[in-house]
């Protein structure tokens, strides 16, 4: 029951998602046009997030409909994906939305095995940095920063502001595996710390 329970919940969000990204889609306002030029919608984390939050819950919702007609060793990369993918990814950057509730329900609700430190760290550096640079990139492109914010900041305080943000997802990634084991223990922590 636990099992059917959890892939209802899944279908409902990404269910949500998949309804909130089409109606954003289709709402058309001619000052959000200007807004959003250079680099579209695309350019913002808040935008990125709400991509990012459906495939999770699809991965999550299709490993659900998997377990349930196949064996376990059918569907392991699945998976191990979706627990990268939740770990590293989705829960960090939900951390700073209206998103958290939900990502703190599939907290509860599922453990999520961790990768290594490494691992989990070197994804989301990588995530971090790609974004970064992308966001840079887009100045150096466009001439105007992806939020207005960053005009009024010296390199040194946009330097100081990114090392900070890094740092905070780093801590919200630890916070989710700190999160995850309190409510798991032992049984969800990467296996080489298993004993």
């Amino acid at each position: 029951m636990e099992r059917t329970s959890t892939c209802i919940y899944h279908f409902l969000v990404l269910s949500w998602y998949i309804f909130l990204s089409y109606y954003i889609s289709q709402t058309r306002n001619p000052q959000i046009s200007t807004i959003l030029a250079n680099g579209g919608q695309w350019k913002y984390l808040t935008f990125l997030n709400l991509v990012l939050q459906p495939i999770f819950y699809g991965v999550a919702f299709l490993e659900d409909v998997l377990k349930r007609i196949k064996e376990k060793k059918d569907v392991k990369f699945i998976t191990a994906f979706k627990y990268l993918l939740f770990t590293t990814l989705a829960f960090p950057v939900s951390a700073h939305t209206s998103i958290l509730p939900i990502s703190l329900a599939e907290v509860i609700l599922r453990p999520h095995r961790y990768p290594s430190k490494k691992t989990g760290l070197t994804v989301l550096t990588v995530a971090s940095f790609a974004y970064m640079g992308r966001v840079l990139w887009i100045y150096s492109e466009m001439g105007t920063w992806v939020y207005p914010v960053f005009a009024k900041l010296s390199p040194v305080g946009l330097a100081a502001f990114f090392s900070l943000s890094y740092i905070l997802f780093i801590g919200i990634y630890l916070l989710g595996e700190k999160l995850n084991h309190w409510k798991w223990g032992d049984m969800m922590l990467p296996r080489k710390k298993m004993k």
